[in-house]
């Protein structure tokens, strides 16, 4: 059996009474990397924490992997996949473009998942069959658009920084090539792709967990989502994710390189 939308909302419910709480309260941080800043708050351990609560008690022959607890039974059919706060560093300094993230796998593959924003209310959810989303605008059907070129597309990434060397080089032919280009908004710039606010985004160095929830949504609002080499996106990396067909190719021509 599959969890209904009823089921993620819980899960997303139980993360945001952790989570918003601490939003602009002065959270503590801590650093889990020692040789750059790679922060974890209370928030993310209590958020994940609350909602493995729930999947093991309702899914008790699930896997679970998270990025602050674990994983266990990644070897079995259905795997959930659970990022806590996506953009904790946003999340630190209060800005509103961090979020929850809640994937669903069946054999590795993506399936169901959610973006949840707590703060702005928002929720962009993939059920398997479609993407909608629930927030101050209503409740919708998600889908991309098509923008005809990658000279018209807009393009987020979480930031430049994060690429170097040849990397650094393909990203900046793309940006140089696209209408705007905006940096800052980790899981929200696919959230935005999905509502077909804009059309492009290119990162790299993700973790599974960081994608999880967010394939469902951008593939069920009919974008494209995988590698820089066109591979399935499921295990992180390099990420590209496009609304129309034809951006995805033009801006994947030169990521493959």
């Amino acid at each position: 059996m599959l969890p209904d939308r009823s089921f993620f909302y819980r899960l997303a419910e139980a993360a945001k009474a952790e989570t918003l709480p601490r939003f602009r309260a002065g959270v503590d941080v801590v650093n889990k990397e020692a040789s750059g800043f790679d922060p974890v708050t209370e928030g993310d351990r209590a958020a994940e924490e609350a909602i493995r609560a729930l999947i093991e008690a309702e899914f008790p022959e699930h896997g679970i992997l998270g990025e602050e607890h674990g994983s266990v039974g990644l070897d079995r059919e259905h795997v959930w996949v659970i990022d806590p706060i996506d953009g904790t560093r946003a999340f630190i300094s209060g800005v509103p473009v961090w979020g929850t993230l809640i994937g669903l796998q069946k054999n590795g593959r993506a399936i169901m998942g959610m973006i949840d924003q707590p703060f702005t209310g928002e929720r962009y959810f993939a059920d398997g069959n479609g993407s909608t989303y629930s927030g101050p605008d209503g409740e919708k059907r998600l889908q991309v658009r098509d923008c005809g070129s990658l000279s018209n597309a807009i393009l987020f990434t979480t930031s430049p920084h994060l690429f170097v060397g040849e990397e650094l080089a393909r990203y900046r032919e793309i940006e140089s090539q696209v209408r705007l280009f905006r940096y800052g908004t980790d899981c929200y710039a696919y959230a935005l792709l999905a509502a077909g606010h804009i059309d492009l985004v290119i990162e790299n160095s993700l973790k599974p967990y960081d994608v999880g929830g967010i394939i469902p949504v951008v593939e069920q609002a009919g974008g494209i989502m995988t590698t820089w080499n066109g591979g399935r996106p499921e295990m992180g990396g390099t990420i590209i994710a496009a609304g129309s067909r034809a951006v995805y190719e033009q801006a994947l021509a030169v990521l493959s390189r």
